[in-house]
């Protein structure tokens, strides 16, 4: 008997990538039906054309379903994975500018940016949990690629959802990595150690064997280029940080730069306009090149993989956001945390590490009290809530820009915060 398969958010320019990620697993997923829902109908007519072709391309058994019911496509759903970004375009474009007039970073998942993404975006998958809990096959999964997944998946479980946070850095980690050792990726496992968007490479096994102290001797200078960080900063932490921790690590220099470049929004507005006239192309039946500037690299790989692990009880490793359990010392059992975790089809089981040094650990714990305090903002639109978070954000903390600032994002976003503005 074979499974039914939901995307919310289908009307993404992601989506070809991730059916193609489910495609290629025909042998071992045998999905019955795979349901793309978007509210977006003009989009999700284009990009699901797209989808059809390339299921037909790759001889799919299943039949693929477009609908606008949100209930139609979690009905029956063994797996519902999100992708959506309410606002839109327009409003990563906010995430990413009105935080600059403080002086803060201007990022659509970290920062004060990352924190109206939270706000707008917890209540509504929230809402899409409560159907799949209602509507969806026994034991069905909820798995978040929505940004910031961190906080998604923290307010998730919080609630009582089956859900496990999913994000592409961890798997792109391994691999580059790979290549650059030369081995297989399957031979790749890393001690990710963090938050979503706030990680570090700890070791990097190949067959059980540490290879990160190599890795740093011989490509220290490569390694700090691909991460946009001194070399400096990777030999003193004798570890890899994630791309996100110059957002931490050089915080001045990064808001000069986004105040003085164009905003990443508008150029990746601009990439999906060329990927949606492309897709709309009857001829192509193949995801195109331009989709990989559009980011998230191995996103059908990491989405597709998990849900083949949790369907088969396969048993192996990956880097997913979960309750730490306790695995990573130092904070709350009941903590979302990035690490690696045995994938079986019982979910998502940490694996244990050391505690985090000095240094990763105070900027983990004080990023997970904002996290904490975000999550129960978006949900009760406490506006004292939201003071202290962005207080207790490392990238704000300031009060007396957070205050200002904090009247600015509600204002801007409005119209898709009806918990802090009831009457609008």
């Amino acid at each position: 008997m074979g499974i039914k398969v939901a995307v919310i958010g289908g009307g993404s320019t992601y989506t070809p990538e991730l059916v193609e990620g489910l495609g290629l697993r025909r042998e071992v997923l045998p999905i019955d039906e795979l349901v793309l829902h978007d509210i977006d109908e003009r989009r999700l007519t284009v990009v699901g054309g797209l989808a059809g072709r390339i299921l037909d391309h790759l001889d799919f058994p299943g039949r693929l379903v477009c609908t606008t019911d949100r209930d139609r496509a979690v009905e029956g759903a063994s797996f519902v994975l999100v992708q959506l970004r309410v606002g839109g375009m327009t409003a990563r474009l906010r995430d990413e500018t009105v935080p600059l007039r403080f002086g803060c970073i201007g990022q659509e998942t970290t920062g004060p940016g990352g924190f109206a993404k939270a706000l707008r975006t917890i209540p509504v998958v929230l809402e899409i949990a409560d159907d799949v809990a209602r509507l969806g096959a026994p034991g069905a999964w909820l798995l978040d690629f929505t940004n910031p997944s961190g906080l998604v998946t923290q307010a998730l479980l919080d609630h009582g959802h089956r859900a496990i946070g999913l994000c592409n850095v961890p798997i792109g980690f391994q691999r580059d990595l790979a290549k650059r050792l030369g081995v297989a990726p399957e031979r790749v496992q890393l001690e990710h150690v963090g938050l979503n968007h706030l990680s570090w490479e700890r070791k990097v096994l190949v067959d059980g064997v540490d290879r990160l102290p190599a890795l740093i001797a011989d490509h220290a200078e490569e390694i700090a280029d691909d991460v946009e960080l001194p070399v400096a900063i990777v030999r003193l932490l004798r570890a890899i940080p994630s791309y996100y921790l110059r957002y931490y690590y050089l915080t001045s220099q990064v808001v000069a730069e986004l105040q003085r470049e164009k905003p990443r929004a508008e150029e990746v507005m601009e990439i999906e306009r060329g990927l949606l006239k492309m897709y709309a192309d009857p001829a192509l039946d193949v995801k195109p090149k331009l989709l990989e500037e559009r980011g998230g690299a191995f996103y059908s790989e990491a989405s597709a993989m998990l849900i083949e692990s949790l369907f088969t009880d396969r048993g192996d490793v990956q880097v997913v956001n979960v309750r730490g359990g306790g695995a990573l010392p130092g904070l709350a059992d009941d903590d979302v945390v990035e690490v690696a975790c045995r994938i079986d089809g019982q979910g998502a089981h940490p694996l244990a590490v050391a505690p985090l040094a000095p240094e990763m650990h105070g900027l983990v714990a004080q990023a997970k009290a904002y996290e904490r305090l975000a999550v129960r903002a978006a949900v009760t639109g406490d506006r004292d809530l939201a003071l202290m978070a962005l207080m207790a954000n490392p990238l704000v903390r300031d009060y007396d820009v957070a205050g200002p600032l904090l009247e600015a994002l509600l204002e801007a976003n409005r119209a898709a915060l009806p918990a802090f503005f009831p009457s609008s």
